[in-house]
């Protein structure tokens, strides 16, 4: 009797860490907040690297909403991609696997596009001094993903 009530206040435990965990990563418009590493969110911190006022702060969200409405459809077909890479990895389909690296390459080079056509949009918010700086933020987080790459091969 002891232990059942160890292992039901246990569970009443994880249950609400994992319903706490989960509420506290959602953005609370349906979405999942990208932050951390590889992540796409730039938050807080970024605009206060950049030292952004309210009025670009707006601008800025508003670019990054058009965006992700724009390549919704490619969006989600990356995500389908990505699953389908996952479900062949677990099942070891290795000829599924290499067809769906090659898909998933090819995704992976149009949305570096797409955000380069997308950066023109985001300079144009910003002043001479904040572009800079933007530069600068690009340049050391493309020097850290250059180590990421180098491990992964």
């Amino acid at each position: 009797m002891k232990n059942m009530k160890w292992f039901a206040a246990a569970a009443g435990a994880i249950a609400l860490s994992a319903t706490l965990a989960i509420a506290g990563t959602t953005t609370g418009d349906g979405g999942w907040k990208h932050e951390g590493r590889g992540g796409h969110h730039h938050g807080a911190g970024f605009s206060k690297k950049l030292n952004l006022t309210d009025a670009q702060k707006q601008q800025w969200k508003a670019v990054e909403q058009n965006f992700r409405l724009e390549n919704a459809a490619f969006f989600e077909q990356s995500k389908q991609t990505r699953e389908s890479l996952h479900a062949a990895k677990k099942a070891g389909d290795t000829a599924q696997l290499e067809s769906l690296q090659a898909t998933a390459k090819a995704q992976h080079a149009q949305m570096k596009q797409l955000r380069a056509a997308m950066e023109p949009k985001l300079m144009a918010i910003l002043n001479a001094d904040q572009q800079a700086q933007f530069q600068k933020l690009k340049a050391e987080r493309a020097a850290r993903g250059e180590g990421h790459e180098h491990q992964k091969q």
